[in-house]
């Protein structure tokens, strides 16, 4: 049986229905309950995924304590439980940003963490604590470092995306050049059973990320393929769209400065030590992943 928190969740609504011949015990926890958890586990669970927490808020609107109570505070009470209890499985979602929020070289495993955020810092609190603790014989913990996640449904960041290339309008960060790591939900359910089922993958921390990085004008061209349409893509000047990417700040534009970053970045994640250890090839490309995440948005017009 599997003990799952975070089952409302994007990643927790597509796991429960990838293991849907599977018993999964829901276990939810409110911002009530958080002080006080009233967290079991039963004798009959072998494994926790523990997906609960506080996202990262892109609007800088929440409060920096709410980070350190859910995903730090929060994912230690749960894995006390888990030392103590008799499943033999824990797995639990960080995130990249507990390492790094601006990248120059490809995130490794080695990468020494610097994050600069609450989120990312309760993130990281949080792995250390886990990484601090002895692991009883005949258990096994892992820890997940996903970058961006998308699927069906998913808009997130890629909402912005999504309806300037439906709307006809040309795309105007053309200039940019980036690269970045993205990670498709199929291939995070297809990680986290073979973690549950293959007791050959060793504990650890572990960096998940599609194969292949994209830059930002491939998404739009995606999204346009998708929909049947041509991509329009300007180059505009970089000193204009920073410009207007500071406005945004001022006058809370759908561009700004962080949104700006988060387009035309480079971050790029390695998967290497994850695809050694599981020793299969992801299900699905990142390409793929994107095309069915864009036709999802379609449909839902």
């Amino acid at each position: 049986m599997i003990s799952l928190t975070g089952s409302t969740g994007f990643v927790g609504k597509n796991l429960t229905t990838y293991f849907n011949n599977y018993k999964i015990s829901v276990e939810n926890i409110t911002r009530q309950s958080l002080s006080e958890v009233k967290f079991s586990i039963s004798d009959q669970v072998d494994t926790i995924v523990h997906l609960a927490g506080k996202a990262h808020d892109l609007k800088n609107t929440s409060n920096k304590d709410e980070y350190y109570e859910v995903n730090t505070e929060l994912t230690k009470k749960i894995f006390d439980l888990f030392l103590k209890s008799n499943a033999s499985v824990f797995i639990t979602l960080s995130s990249v940003k507990a390492v790094a929020d601006v990248l120059d070289v490809p995130l490794t495993e080695h990468y020494i963490p610097n994050p600069k955020t609450h989120y990312g810092k309760s993130k990281l609190f949080a792995e250390e604590y886990i990484l601090s603790k002895q692991i009883p014989a005949g258990k096994r913990v892992y820890i997940l470092r996903p970058c961006m996640i998308h699927g069906p449904g998913n808009k997130g960041n890629l909402n912005l995306l999504y309806k300037i290339v439906r709307k006809g309008l040309p795309w105007p960060l053309g200039a940019f050049e980036n690269k970045r790591s993205f990670c498709s939900i199929d291939n995070i359910c297809f990680v986290i059973n073979e973690l549950i089922h293959n007791d050959q993958i060793p504990s650890g921390v572990y960096n998940i990320a599609d194969d292949e990085a994209l830059s930002t004008n491939e998404l739009i061209r995606l999204i346009a393929e998708s929909q049947g349409k041509k991509s329009f893509i300007w180059n505009t000047p970089k000193s204009i769209i920073k410009f207007l990417s500071k406005l945004g700040d001022v006058c809370r534009l759908p561009l700004n400065t962080e949104r700006l970053s988060k387009l035309t970045e480079t971050y790029i994640v390695s998967n290497q030590k994850l695809k050694k250890s599981i020793n299969k090839p992801l299900p699905i490309t990142a390409k793929e992943g994107f095309l069915k995440t864009f036709n999802s948005f379609n449909n839902a017009q």
